[in-house]
């Protein structure tokens, strides 16, 4: 059986490797004596949870909670202290159901001290974007293993000091790009990359957008959410209901998705999913685009959320594919090359049920050629990485037990991030631009100005910077 390594696929993941030892410093596989130390990992995992929200709700901590033999939750963490006391009781609840006994979890408003714990090994991070970087940074240095959701992080300098000190610490870390632990998705890349469609020309990719509103009346703080904290390294702004979450349930998207002080709106949100994929499609999962040609509609003065409304991206890779980014597609990707083309999606479904589409039907799977959809690949084909029972959480637990690489590891989860993060600063600039995937710079002055943020203290990740000297 061939394998991403083998023939001519070996050449190319030589040369991958190659690129993101010289980039990281650190190669892009872990070594022998960090997989023995984990395969001897005390079993089950021990867990904390940090971020409460909608996401930890509908997703990771079902996630975590599904694999009791694997892993355990002791630990629970948000600086809305009704979503803490939420998150204990529905963790307390499964394990009741599943041990027959209720175990000790632990409530905290600070993950710090969680993670710096030594019997806990490992941290699974759903907080909002701008809270992604530092808590991945932190939890690298204690020694944990990492599963954070996607984007990786807010700015690409971040998102290359988090890759570096990740790698540099022989952590294992999985980011929450789901789709690459979906039938459909793995079906379409596997086509793709063992040459069904022919050589890649095209591809084309529809994302939703989010409205503009949202109401910035100023109310007190309620007592149960450490604003403060919150806000992390953003500026000091007044506290609004639509800047933060809903308080009292997880009814609806937090207005935080949709202020450009906390996230990049789609062009980052679905776009780390679908951009991971072409990425994966192409073997481009260790680079970049090296071109930028994109336009966006901003929302006026008096709308309170300020993410991109309507926006195209053109950008161009190194292999000669033009890939165009859009809110007028149907959401999903659309691959096309010489010998035909591959649609894949996500179909009717939604992670959460407040998740934005396209408002279009959609296929999940469909191909020029048909016998496509339930085609097998032989032996010889190259086999990319399938995640157990296509559980994606259940991957990253056994890529930590087994001391390999998640499905979605750190760098190929920045190089995603990078690539929509890229996408961003061409829309807020409105000109083409050329960008070195190696170097992670632009040929524009301004652009490069735009790769990093002012950091509010003592939050932030470039205190970390020296941890690499």
């Amino acid at each position: 059986m061939k394998t991403q390594q083998s023939s001519q696929s070996r050449r190319r993941f030589l040369k991958n490797a190659t690129a993101a030892a010289a980039i990281t410093g650190f190669p892009s596989i872990l070594t022998s004596k960090t997989k023995a130390a984990a395969a001897s990992a005390k079993q089950p995992l021990r867990v904390v949870q940090v971020g409460c929200g909608r996401i930890a709700k509908g997703m990771d901590i079902p996630g975590i909670l599904r694999h009791p033999k694997l892993a355990r939750i002791v630990g629970v963490c948000d600086v809305d202290s009704q979503r803490t006391e939420w998150a204990k009781q529905q963790v307390e609840k499964s394990y009741k159901k599943s041990l027959g006994s209720v175990p000790e979890i632990t409530m905290s408003g600070d993950y710090k001290e969680l993670i710096k714990r030594d019997d806990v090994d490992a941290v699974v991070i759903s907080t909002p974007d701008h809270w992604h970087a530092q808590p991945v940074i932190e939890a690298a240095l204690a020694g944990k293993h990492i599963f954070v959701q996607k984007p990786l992080t807010m700015t690409i300098a971040e998102g290359r000091l988090a890759s570096d000190i990740v790698r540099a610490n022989k952590r294992i870390l999985q980011i929450g790009s789901q789709q690459r632990s979906t039938e459909q998705f793995h079906r379409a890349c596997q086509l793709v990359r063992n040459g069904k469609i022919g050589k890649v020309r095209r591809i084309q990719i529809g994302l939703p957008i989010d409205p503009a509103g949202g109401n910035g009346k100023v109310v007190p703080v309620p007592d149960n959410l450490d604003y403060e904290q919150w806000l992390g390294c953003t500026p000091n702004v007044p506290y609004a209901v639509d800047r933060v979450h809903m308080q009292g349930g997880f009814r609806t998207r937090p207005g935080w998705l949709r202020q450009n002080q906390f996230t990049c709106g789609m062009i980052t949100g679905w776009g780390s999913h679908h951009l991971d994929i072409a990425h994966w499609a192409m073997d481009t999962e260790l680079t970049g685009p090296i071109a930028v040609d994109a336009s966006a509609k901003w929302p006026g003065e008096d709308s309170f959320w300020d993410v991109h409304g309507e926006y195209n991206v053109k950008l161009k890779y190194a292999n000669g594919v033009d890939m165009e980014v859009s809110h007028k597609f149907t959401n999903g990707l659309r691959i096309e090359g010489d010998d035909g083309w591959i649609w894949v999606s996500r179909g009717s479904y939604s992670a959460t049920k407040s998740d934005p589409t396209s408002g279009k039907k959609s296929k999940a799977f469909d191909a020029s050629d048909k016998s496509w959809v339930n085609s097998d690949l032989s032996k010889d084909d190259v086999q990319l990485h399938r995640s157990p029972k296509w559980d994606h959480h259940l991957d990253w637990l056994q890529a930590v037990n087994e001391g390999k690489d998640a499905v979605t590891n750190v760098e190929t989860g920045h190089r995603s991030c990078s690539a929509c993060m890229v996408s961003w600063i061409g829309m807020k600039l409105g000109r083409p631009l050329k960008w070195d995937p190696v170097k992670e710079r632009f040929d524009d002055a301004e652009a490069n100005t735009m790769l990093a943020r002012a950091e509010r203290g003592p939050y932030g990740v470039k205190q970390y910077a020296n941890k690499l000297k």
